[in-house]
């Protein structure tokens, strides 16, 4: 119990010194009258999508309360209280909120950034950076007392599930429908007005403007909470149920929350070094940031020793397995970074592509990101042999929770850059002195580089913790584990010997689950391609019949194109979400148990590569755009930067919909199943009473 508390008193103090820090944003001053008129267009089609978003989800999270309660609650209730659903519908309010606080101090931190921005870079970067920190921060804090509470109210790792399925619900409607907003909107406008108008990124004479700045909150600061909100979640949830089946003595649940809180107070120790110069170059800004998450990575490792000194019962090894999942988020940061960043090598080469058009910046982008998985593979191919030679399976679940420890200042460097994406829109809009433009577009970069590396950080937990749970799923199923579970009687009928990938069921489900990653990000990119369509469609349309509008003497209806992407992002949204909660709920009762163990081996296997691929594409194509804007091959408004802006556009779905929410899939299936375990364990697979 003391060890409880002392988590929840991490979460209590994320939740404090977000505050303070929101409260310092807000103290900046906001500019001129343009910047806030701007400003205040952008939070107010901002914080109508989310609230249409979360109206339409209403209906999916009480349809899914029922069927818990119904299916999951009813023969183990206990004083008529449904604990899973409960904890399902606490999931889902914590997800939706840590995404909106995130996102309300962001679109307010935008135009303070730009204003910052005006005397100097380093105030800028300041500005920015502790937005994202009110993010990072409220998520890790909100998440440890969810999980906290819930844990010591329950003492039920079957009923805490239900809080990360409520999480990865809402992260994936939130990822899906953000990042399909945000990316029609960009791809929409920048398709008019850049590459057929010829006019430069965020000018006010372009429709989509706006609706392209209310997407980089909605996508990339709501959507991206959402979604690591649920990955921190995740990687806990799935520690604590392999705690009971580890072959310790120890209470090996408490840990990963005492981890996690250390992480917590090493995060925001981070946060005070993040400093630049005025005149840093891209380089100093990236290790502005770094410092900041290395340090934190330090802490963690020394909070880690000393939580394992404290708690004799637990073995020395397992400050090891933490220190493998540190080491290896590192490693996962520093190759993203090496592929997405115009310092080095392969997004320099993307660029010097655009000089022979957008087909072999085409070419070179898929390259990039399909060489980019190695590294990452390998890095998560030794953390899971070595945690489980230390700690069994129990010790690849720890190693997630290590390296998401320092989420708090990972996730901060993440959301700062849809802040400073935005305080360019804002400069360029309001027609500020073109060095502020130059400021916000370093730190713009920055932002890109940085994102990526969030990313990385997602994908490589989501894989640890998506292994992690089909363990769990297959100890709930009553499915035998090596190392786990007794070795089965060939008499006992009740107990399967593993999981077969040669049996001819598990076999499809393999196949099925190798193969939806690849349907779900062709559904979410075709999609944004739809969307765009419209946003296109809408900015001719004004173009055409807006006397001055061209000659800036007329103002665009911006209203009009929020409007199309917030209708197209909802509609859109459903199936893609739908589609993992069905499918291994379809699975696990047509095929049976072992095909939907398949089914998440599969799934993992090729969403993993998939994400990775796409996320480090996506940010080359991006950062490679950048570098030749800022004078290479010909520089702004060449003809190998038309080349380098369309595969940006075509690496804006990439990077922002479909790869990063392919890690909540991968999640979200394998905490369905470990919910539904006991279901599928009692009911025979449709396919045996056919058959």
């Amino acid at each position: 119990m003391e060890s409880l508390i002392i988590a929840l008193a991490a979460g209590v103090l994320a939740l404090l010194f977000a505050a303070f820090t929101a409260v310092r944003v807000l103290r900046q001053e906001q500019g001129n009258e343009r910047m806030r008129e701007i400003g205040d267009a952008i939070r107010e089609g901002a914080t109508a999508f989310l609230r249409r978003e979360y109206m339409a989800l209403v209906p999916f999270v009480l349809v899914v309360t029922g069927v818990l309660w119904v299916l999951i609650d009813w023969h183990t209730l206990e004083s008529n209280v449904p604990k899973t659903a409960i904890a399902y519908l606490a999931g889902t309010i914590c997800s939706a909120s840590a995404g909106l606080i995130g996102m309300q101090v962001a679109v307010r931190a935008n135009v303070r950034t730009a204003a910052a921005a005006m005397h100097g870079l380093n105030p800028a970067l300041r500005v920015a950076f502790n937005s994202g920190t009110v993010m990072g921060v409220t998520v890790v804090g909100i998440g440890l007392l969810g999980v906290t509470i819930l844990y010591m109210i329950f003492q039920d790792i079957t009923v805490v599930a239900g809080f990360g399925f409520g999480a990865s619900s809402i992260a994936l409607f939130a990822r899906v429908g953000g990042g399909i907003f945000t990316k029609a909107a960009d791809v929409g406008t920048d398709l008019v007005g850049k590459i057929e108008a010829g006019i430069p990124e965020d000018d006010p004479r372009n429709a989509g403007v706006i609706a392209d700045n209310v997407g980089d909150n909605v996508g990339d600061v709501a959507g991206m909470g959402a979604d690591l909100f649920e990955s921190y979640v995740g990687s806990i949830i799935a520690a604590i149920a392999l705690a009971s089946v580890a072959s310790y003595k120890a209470d090996l649940a408490v840990l990963p929350m005492l981890l996690a809180g250390a992480g917590i107070l090493a995060a925001i120790l981070g946060t005070f070094v993040v400093r630049s110069g005025e005149k840093a170059e891209f380089g100093q800004l990236l290790w502005a940031l770094r410092r900041g998450i290395f340090a934190s990575a330090i802490l963690v490792a020394v909070f880690a020793l000393a939580i394992i000194l404290w708690r004799d019962d637990l073995d020395f090894e397992l400050f090891w397995v933490i220190i493998v999942g540190l080491v290896a988020g590192i490693v996962i940061g520093l190759s993203t970074e090496y592929y997405t960043s115009y310092d080095y090598k392969p997004t320099k080469e993307v660029a010097e592509t655009s000089q022979t058009g957008a087909a072999t910046v085409m070419i070179s982008g898929i390259a990039t990101g399909m060489f980019s998985t190695m590294v990452p593979l390998l890095a998560i191919g030794v953390t899971i042999i070595v945690a489980f030679e230390l700690a069994g399976f129990y010790g690849i679940a720890l190693a997630g929770v290590g390296l998401l420890s320092t989420l708090g200042i990972t996730l901060a460097t993440d959301a700062y850059g849809p802040v400073a994406d935005n305080a360019g829109g804002i400069a360029q809009q309001a027609q500020l002195d073109p060095e502020v433009r130059q400021r916000t577009d370093a730190l713009d970069a920055l932002g890109n580089t940085t994102a990526a590396t969030g990313k990385g950080f997602a994908i490589g937990s989501a894989a640890l913790t998506s292994l992690a749970l089909l363990v769990a799923y297959a100890v709930a199923a009553d499915i035998y584990v090596p190392g786990i579970s007794e070795v089965p009687s060939q008499s006992d009928g009740n107990v399967v010997a593993g999981i077969n990938l040669l049996q001819h069921t598990t076999l499809v489900g393999l196949l099925l689950g190798a193969m939806l990653p690849f349907i779900f990000s062709a559904l979410t990119m075709k999609a944004v391609g739809r969307a765009a369509y419209s946003i296109v469609d809408e900015v001719r349309r004004q173009f055409r019949e807006i006397p001055g509008l061209m000659e800036g003497t007329a103002r665009p209806d911006y209203a009009r194109c929020v409007d199309i992407a917030t209708t197209g992002a909802l509609k859109e949204m459903i199936i893609p979400g739908l589609m993992a909660v069905i499918v291994p709920i379809a699975t696990g009762f047509i095929l049976g148990k072992e095909a939907l163990g398949g089914l998440l081996m599969g799934a993992v296997a090729s969403g993993f590569m998939l994400a990775i691929m796409m996320a480090t594409a996506g940010g080359a194509w991006d950062n490679a755009k950048k570098y030749v804007e800022l004078g290479n091959y010909g520089g702004k408004g060449s003809d190998a930067h038309k080349a380098a802006v369309e595969g940006d556009l075509v690496g804006d779905p990439f990077k922002d919909t479909s790869g990063p929410s392919l890690n909540i899939l991968l999640k979200l299936m394998a905490i369905v199943s470990l919910i539904f375990a006991p279901v599928f364990l009692k009911a025979d697979p449709l396919i045996d009473l056919i058959t």
